[in-house]
């Protein structure tokens, strides 16, 4: 089968591989339909982040149809299309049961999270529970939804965490910090729960327009304490609540400086920053939470509900599809914020 290889920092290569097997009595094979490029992807892509060359690709997003299923499988049948989320949880242990399954609690680390999902075929470890079955097939769905449903692997269940582990109430004053795919969901999951206004930070004009549409209530370009100002003075104060859907320093510093005292983080950027110890803090009693986000509780529970019925539509943050063959320009696209976000198709 065709697979995305990184070969380097800036250069990735799609080359015949082994087809994968079943290993265990929990693994699923999925033919993938549609994957994407993620901006956590970007990181090693950009910067090599320790990646090894000639190693699998980093993508962790997909739609698929079931190809085979180990004996313990009950959940899903071949023929099923589902989604694959970048999670793995059980379904079963405390955190799973509490809706925090991006961490489950026996699958402990990166035994819970994804990779080698942008190639034709993927082993999907622990698969029971996991996996979340689609309605029909997908040739059933327009390309539209199927970009939408393609979010749901992890950009919009994540947008969502960061609302949910920030706690964002009716009537809050919310600000997004990252304008890419994970902030544009974050923007969506804040209307969702009631947000009366929503700030996105962000200085490029189609993300800003983008934002607007899905019910961002105002845009700050500016950045540091000049934007802190600037979303102060939109606010009326500081917000209720941040969502940091970056990962770096300067993007968990503007969170925390938008807040009023007693505010609250809900940070998914995945940290690429170490200045941030506990109790920094404790003199504006914010409260912090974040992590990997629950996919599988929060698609199975309303997220896949709602893009079925119409009621959101994070499937506009693929601004560029490409065929899989051209994955290495999908890659350089979204580095060169050419794209918002890359749907690759695979035939």
């Amino acid at each position: 089968m065709k697979a995305t290889i990184f070969e380097k920092a800036g250069f990735v290569d799609v080359q015949e591989v082994d087809k994968p097997t079943l290993q265990a009595d929990d693994d699923v094979i999925v033919r993938i339909v549609r994957t994407c490029v993620c901006g956590s992807d970007l990181w090693a892509y950009a910067h090599g982040d320790n990646k090894d060359a000639h190693s699998i690709n980093d993508g962790h997003e997909a739609i698929g149809i079931v190809e085979a299923i180990g004996d313990a499988i009950t959940t899903v049948k071949p023929g099923d299309f589902v989604i694959t989320p970048f999670t793995h949880g059980c379904g079963d242990c405390a955190a799973c049961r509490a809706g925090f399954d991006g961490t489950c609690d026996r699958h402990p680390g990166v035994s819970n999270w994804s990779n080698g999902f942008q190639s034709e075929y993927i082993h999907f470890t622990y698969g029971n529970w996991a996996l979340i079955k689609i309605p029909g097939q997908p040739s059933d769905y327009t390309e539209g939804m199927l970009k939408s449903l393609l979010t749901l692997a992890d950009v919009m269940p994540t947008g969502y965490h960061a609302a949910r582990c920030a706690n964002v109430q009716p009537g809050d004053k919310v600000v997004v910090i990252g304008d890419g795919a994970v902030g544009q969901c974050a923007v969506i999951a804040a209307k969702m729960r009631g947000a009366s206004q929503i700030v996105l930070m962000s200085r490029h004009e189609d993300r800003q327009q983008m934002a607007l549409q899905s019910g961002a209530t105002a845009v700050v370009a500016e950045r540091g304490e000049e934007g802190i100002a600037k979303v102060r003075e939109i606010l009326g104060g500081g917000a209720d609540a941040a969502l940091e859907c970056v990962g770096t320093e300067a993007a968990i510093d503007q969170a925390l400086g938008v807040l009023h005292n007693g505010g609250r983080v809900g940070y998914v950027g995945v940290p690429h920053y170490n200045n941030r110890p506990l109790g920094s803090t404790f003199a504006q009693n914010i409260a912090v939470a974040g992590g990997s986000a629950s996919v599988t509780t929060y698609d199975k529970q309303f997220l896949l509900k709602a893009v079925l019925d119409g009621n959101i539509n994070p499937g506009r943050v693929f601004t560029q599809t490409y065929a899989l063959a051209d994955i290495n320009q999908a890659y350089q696209d979204m580095q060169n914020r050419q794209t918002i976000k890359a749907m690759v198709v695979v035939d």
